[in-house]
């Protein structure tokens, strides 16, 4: 009972076997195709299409393959979708902890500003990272990168995780709203600031919205940006400046 249990629970791609041997697909091994090329096609209808979208059919047809070709390379859609995942971490640029004269606190910004972009401009990211283990090798190379960067800072070991949690938890957050906004209006024909223009007048407008507005007109306005880019950009270094702030305080608190 026990072991079918284990075998039903699924683990991750990264764990299995490296080598398939026709798999669900059977027959002979499909020519012009490999992880990578599959792994490619995926990202990209994602970018396109959406995580609701996605299926084996639909990649299938995109890459001008049946679908059972694919099971050469992957044992289901989750596997696909992994792949995809670490594909996209490895979009991001990393530190060399080690590099002399480098700042810690500014490799630190640099990781949270490149992660930040990362979940924006792939929307389907945020969820998947919370489904999946996120142990393949680019995940592995951002999160050895980030703890090297944050352990330089010279909190005590138990204090690392919880800094890490503090700043990567900030930025998940942070960046996914913000991935939502945009998709939400790629399909107006407006710009961000004609959309949040917009919105704003009539959240203003409206009654039940309207106090709500006019009790925080002075931070609206001392938020500053003429854009929403600006402003978004203005919030995020602010806040990403407290939370390193915090790490300098417990640091010295010792």
């Amino acid at each position: 009972m026990v072991k079918d249990a284990a075998r039903s629970a699924r683990a991750s791609v990264w764990l299995e076997e490296k080598a398939r041997h026709g798999g669900r697909g059977g027959g002979s091994q499909p020519s012009g195709l490999d992880r990578a090329r599959i792994t490619g096609a995926s990202v990209r209808l994602l970018d396109a299409e959406g995580l609701e979208k996605f299926s084996m059919r639909r990649l299938a047809a995109e890459l001008n393959v049946t679908a059972m070709s694919l099971y050469w390379y992957v044992d289901t859609k989750d596997d696909l979708l992994e792949l995809a995942l670490d594909a996209a971490f490895g979009e991001l640029r990393l530190p060399d902890p080690e590099a002399e004269g480098e700042d810690w606190r500014e490799q630190l910004r640099g990781l949270a500003t490149e992660y930040r972009a990362l979940l924006v401009r792939h929307p389907w990211l945020s969820p998947l990272a919370g489904r999946y283990l996120n142990i393949g090798p680019n995940a592995l190379a951002f999160s050895r990168a980030v703890q090297r960067v944050v352990r330089r800072a010279g909190l005590p070991a138990h204090g690392v995780m919880g800094a890490i949690a503090a700043v990567f938890q900030f930025v998940y957050g942070y960046g996914t709203i913000e991935g939502h906004f945009f998709d939400r209006i790629a399909g107006t024909g407006l710009s961000a600031d004609e959309y949040h223009q917009q919105a704003m007048a009539m959240v203003a407008e409206a009654p039940e919205t309207a106090e709500a507005v006019e009790e925080s007109k002075d931070l609206l306005a001392a938020r500053g940006g003429d854009t929403v880019a600006e402003m978004l950009d203005r919030d995020f270094t602010f806040a990403l400046d407290l939370l390193i702030a915090g790490i300098e305080a417990m640091v010295k608190r010792g």
